[in-house]
């Protein structure tokens, strides 16, 4: 699986540890038409960098105190972590093109 859906904190957090990999994370909802443009653009990045990156989704409504601890005022959000710390914040819909660049930028 090239994207991976984040069920808990405890799971997020396990997540962003990844042995060095950058993480991208989206924030997002079923209800946002952006978010669901943004998806296929996702599972593309997801599928090229598997192995070399890790790309998670976060559905806001079902964890609200995620979207609130990383200030998600909007969605969809894309958040950048490389060793845990966020390195860069995409609002909005991007083209794989951009995602990939954000990326390529911290391996």
């Amino acid at each position: 699986m090239s994207v991976l859906n984040i069920t808990s904190e405890s799971d997020f957090k396990e997540k962003l540890s990844q042995s060095g990999k950058p993480v991208l994370v989206d924030f997002w909802a079923s209800w946002c038409g952006p978010c669901k443009m943004v998806a296929p653009e996702l599972e593309a990045v997801g599928s090229e960098y598997e192995g070399k990156a890790v790309v998670v989704k976060v559905n806001v409504d079902e964890q609200q105190q995620l979207a609130s601890e990383y200030n998600v005022m909007g969605i969809p959000t894309l958040l950048l972590f490389k060793d845990g710390v966020e390195v860069n914040r995409i609002v909005g819909y991007r083209p794989r093109k951009d995602l990939m660049d954000a990326i390529d930028k911290v391996i």
